[in-house]
């Protein structure tokens, strides 16, 4: 069974949790049409990922045979797959914000211009297609895939609780060491400072040791700079991957293909690897 699916009823009632607390507080954390923007993506992530999950652990499977390296079976060995798969997901998130094709399924997170429990749902139906091209080193290293799925499910288990902002900052050391609501919170913001940081999903340590970390100061807008102004499900899944697909038509040579596929969001021709500020991201798990 998924660890995923049996946190689904703990995730409801934090949800219903967040909305009475905000309520009784005078602060509405959610909008209905937006929250069901984010349960239509939630829906179509789940209905891609049964059509593939069976795939992508059948190719883990063929890759673990030949696995470079055998690790024992213990809790230390999953603890450290853990700490390697964040290590992993943190490099992947990076190059969702900072390649546009895996920007396109990655812009649907960072859509909704409210932060709760809710938008930590709002996942994208192509991001599952996505992420297996970070991960498949991982069973080559040798990590069984079971102990990669387990892990997985425990770490985006976690990711869902720092999507809210009833909780404010943790003791100083937490707050060092692993990824809290303030330091996502800063990561959805649309703020010139908070733009392409805080990529970690569980160690906010990979963010401190490669560049990428910002403290939550200033009071974030959350969204994108540019937001979608839709609640369609088609339209928030797809749109990015239209305008990708638009311009990749457009296009006169193969190279410029690629650079429309694999240069920064915002990117045009002539503009080196600088991103245009009107169709940057805002930064987002």
């Amino acid at each position: 069974m998924d660890l995923k699916v049996l946190a689904l009823p703990i995730f409801a009632l934090l949800i219903l949790a967040e909305a009475v607390i905000t309520a009784t507080r005078g602060r509405n954390a959610y909008i209905g049409r937006d929250f069901g923007g984010s349960m239509s993506q939630l829906s179509m992530n789940i209905l891609v990922k049964l059509g593939v999950d069976g795939l992508v652990i059948g190719l883990y499977f063929f890759l673990y045979q030949f696995r470079l390296f055998d690790m024992e079976s213990s809790p230390l060995q999953w603890l450290f797959t853990l700490v390697v798969l964040d290590f992993f997901f943190y490099w992947y998130h990076r190059a969702s914000h900072r390649v546009r094709f895996l920007w396109c399924a990655h812009v649907v997170h960072h859509s909704s211009e409210h932060m709760n429990f809710g938008t930590a749902l709002r996942q994208s139906p192509t991001g599952p297609l996505t992420i297996v091209m970070f991960y498949w080193p991982l069973p080559l290293l040798g990590f069984h895939p079971l102990v990669i799925a387990s892990a997985g499910a425990v770490a985006t288990i976690y990711g869902f609780w720092t999507h809210t902002e009833t909780v404010s900052k943790l003791w100083r050391p937490l707050e060092w060491i692993f990824v809290t609501p303030s330091h996502h919170r800063a990561h959805h913001g649309s703020n010139p400072e908070y733009i392409d940081k805080n990529y970690a999903n569980l160690l906010i340590i990979w963010d401190r040791l490669f560049g990428t970390f910002e403290p939550e100061i200033a009071p974030v807008r959350y969204g994108l700079i540019n937001n979608i102004h839709t609640y369609h499900p088609l339209k928030i899944a797809f749109t990015e991957w239209y305008k990708l697909l638009r311009d990749t038509g457009r296009a006169r040579s193969i190279g410029l293909v690629r650079q429309l596929w694999t240069k920064p969001p915002g990117w045009k021709p002539g503009q080196g690897d600088t991103q245009d500020p009107a169709a940057t991201p805002s930064a987002a798990n």
